[in-house]
């Protein structure tokens, strides 16, 4: 006979979850996955991609609509990149403080502010390691860090966030393998090493006595490229660094899984990506 006593379990599990270093195990996973690390100039060099996937993909409007943004609002987009949601969100709220410390990705932002004639984004180059008093970053209504929690000490990260906003936190973070191809891996014969997704955070979360409300984002990638260079590049990101060899297996692996669409070429298979959208009340 099988028995069980819930009650016990469950306060077992719950203690057993405050009792583990989420920040250190979030940051020794993250060693594993990124030993080489990926600063400014990496960022740098993927803004251009970043910024023309940003329009084919349904995942702004999803997190809006999870977000509900009121008119009132002053928001710090941290992290913004080329924009994502700043400039959708510039649309919706009173005002929005766009930070990032890649050059490129807010010389695109800016670029696109211009084009728009949107003038109530402010852009502001920082890092989540810098003093944010100092960098001039504020107080804000609204706190958003969307797919942006590229940091090693996620505690000190979470804590700024919660600083920088008088009512709401929310943030995005992969579910899962996220935007990693495994079968990219295998193909090439390198080790896939997956990086913290959103339970790190979300128990962290719990540790810090933050009650977290969660929900999903499911986004269909358009893998779609004009030419074979394009979709080798698009996807030799995601391996950080390859040897000659590997590049020439993932460059086979490419050859077998392009086709032809409406004159442009594309995966033979579909590939999802999901996100948690992780949000609390200051």
């Amino acid at each position: 006979m099988c028995r069980s006593n819930s009650g016990n379990g469950q306060r077992d599990a719950a203690m057993d979850i405050a009792a583990i270093d989420w920040n250190e195990v979030w940051r020794e996973k993250r060693k594993k996955r990124l030993a080489s690390g990926r600063g400014p100039r990496h960022w740098d060099k993927r803004a251009p991609s970043f910024a023309e996937h940003a329009p084919k993909s349904d995942y702004a409007r999803a997190f809006l609509e999870i977000m509900k943004p009121v008119r009132t609002w002053t928001v710090l987009d941290m992290a913004c990149g080329p924009g994502t949601l700043a400039l959708p969100l510039a649309q919706k709220v009173k005002s929005v403080t766009a930070v990032d410390f890649s050059d490129k990705m807010l010389a695109i932002l800016e670029e696109r502010l211009a084009e728009s004639r949107t003038t109530n984004v402010r852009t502001l180059r920082a890092r989540w390691e810098d003093d944010w008093d100092a960098a001039g970053i504020g107080l804000h209504d609204v706190v958003v860090a969307s797919r942006s929690l590229n940091v090693d000490d996620l505690q000190a990260a979470l804590s700024k966030l919660c600083r920088a906003c008088r009512k709401r936190v929310y943030l995005s973070i992969i579910v899962g393998d996220g935007p990693f191809d495994r079968r990219i891996f295998a193909a090439i014969g390198k080790e896939f090493v997956p990086l913290p997704d959103y339970v790190y955070v979300y128990n962290l979360l719990y540790r810090m006595g933050i009650y977290a409300n969660v929900s999903f984002i499911s986004e269909k990638h358009d893998r779609t490229f004009e030419n074979f260079e394009e979709a080798l590049e698009s996807v030799k990101w995601m391996t950080t660094e390859i040897t000659p060899e590997q590049e020439n297996k993932l460059a086979s692996y490419l050859k077998a899984h392009l086709v032809s669409h409406d004159g442009k070429w594309r995966f033979d298979y579909d590939f999802r990506v999901r996100w948690a959208v992780i949000w609390w009340e200051k």
